[in-house]
């Protein structure tokens, strides 16, 4: 019995030996766990948000005619420039049957009403010249005399007046007629000028098109569209979770994919104050005025860009990448570990400044010599079919 405890104390012996020679054996065929390290560096850290739209002319002007008609003549083409009261077009006038028909019985009733205080001025004459004769006689008092002289300054008053309103009826017809009259010279209806001096950015009518007036029940059709293109904005939209953390004022660098990305200074003037649902999400429009550019940087309306609205910028600091920060389960505070040895580390505090989610900048407890320890660093993927053994 002895010797049967004897050797199943042995062979147990036996067993823990070959075990714990097979654990170190293992542990030695296994590749030692490292770090890698990495250093502080000097960055410039910008926190932004980032908007998407277009440049727009910050004024844009319809130029749309005062009568209507067709297209005669177009004297300009989009990419002019042109001043305040440049030629753009000449309309030739359709005119209207029945305006026109009532503007000749208007010249007609006119010239009845000048015949009549024509007649009636040539009788108020004879009858003046008549007491007036009387008068220097003596015949007659003064009185009569001046109630003669009366009627016969208000006969010519009257014939006057007529003529100017035949006049008047004669410039209406014309005007119906032709969309003109003598006298009007540069205000002809029939000539389409340049309010403002800009670019012309579209022609949307061709000549033999026809153009309907602008006027209180009507918009009128546009022949024009002038810009100053020395004055652009940036129209966009952010979403609402992003529309707290901006305000007036703020910087924007407005990206271009047109120009190979070249980058324009922008600032922000505009924050909608109401949203607008597109898509499920609620968008606040927003616009920012870009700075002048030089003669090499003509921006054409309409093009796509992306504006980043610059919340924070911190120039020149030393930073790290926020994925070499950890923070203490208990009090949430941020540290690093700093290589003090060969793969040996020590728990160092930092504070914490601007980031903008790959980069954070360091205020205290690291130096731009320190090793930092990468401590969430990926391992290396496995290749398929290379299992070891």
């Amino acid at each position: 019995m002895k010797r049967r405890g004897t050797i199943i104390l042995l062979a147990v012996i036996v067993i823990l030996s070959v075990a714990g020679i097979w654990y170190i054996v293992v542990k030695d065929l296994e590749d030692p766990e490292t770090y890698a390290t990495e250093m502080a560096e000097m960055q410039t850290i910008v926190k932004e948000t980032v908007a998407t739209g277009s440049i727009v002319p910050k004024e844009e002007v319809n130029i749309k005619p005062n009568i209507s008609g067709v297209i005669e003549k177009i004297h300009v083409q989009a990419g002019d420039y042109v001043e305040a009261g440049d030629l753009i077009a000449d309309i030739k006038v359709v005119p209207n049957v029945s305006s026109l028909t009532s503007a000749k019985n208007s010249i007609a009733s006119q010239q009845t009403a000048v015949q009549t205080a024509k007649l009636a001025l040539d009788n108020q004459t004879g009858i003046y010249n008549r007491q007036k004769e009387l008068f220097d006689k003596g015949v007659i008092a003064a009185n009569d005399f001046d109630l003669a002289q009366n009627n016969y300054n208000n006969a010519q008053q009257r014939y006057r007046q007529e003529k100017v309103s035949l006049s008047g009826a004669s410039q209406n017809y014309d005007i119906i007629r032709t969309g003109t009259t003598a006298g009007l010279g540069q205000y002809a209806n029939t000539s389409v000028r340049a309010t403002v001096a800009g670019m012309i950015l579209d022609v949307p009518v061709k000549e033999g098109n026809q153009v309907i007036e602008s006027n209180n029940f009507n918009e009128g059709t546009s022949i024009v569209l002038l810009a100053d293109v020395n004055k652009m904005i940036f129209e966009g939209k952010v979403d609402e979770s992003e529309v707290g953390k901006i305000k007036e004022g703020l910087p924007l660098e407005i990206t271009v994919g047109a120009y190979d990305n070249k980058k324009f200074n922008a600032i922000l003037d505009y924050i909608a104050p109401k949203g607008v649902a597109e898509n499920g999400a609620i968008q606040f429009e927003i616009k920012g005025t870009l700075a002048v550019t030089d003669n090499n940087s003509f921006v054409r309306a309409g093009l796509s860009a992306n504006a980043s609205i610059i919340l924070d910028k911190a120039t020149d600091v030393l930073a790290i990448k926020e994925a070499l920060v950890q923070y203490d389960k208990d009090t949430k505070k941020p540290f690093v570990e700093v290589e003090t040895g060969d793969q040996e580390f020590q728990r160092r505090d930092v504070e914490l400044g601007l980031s903008n989610g790959i980069f954070v900048e360091i205020k205290k407890g690291v130096s731009k010599t320190d090793k930092i320890k990468v401590w969430n660093a990926l391992k290396a993927p496995i290749v398929a079919g290379n299992y070891g053994g």
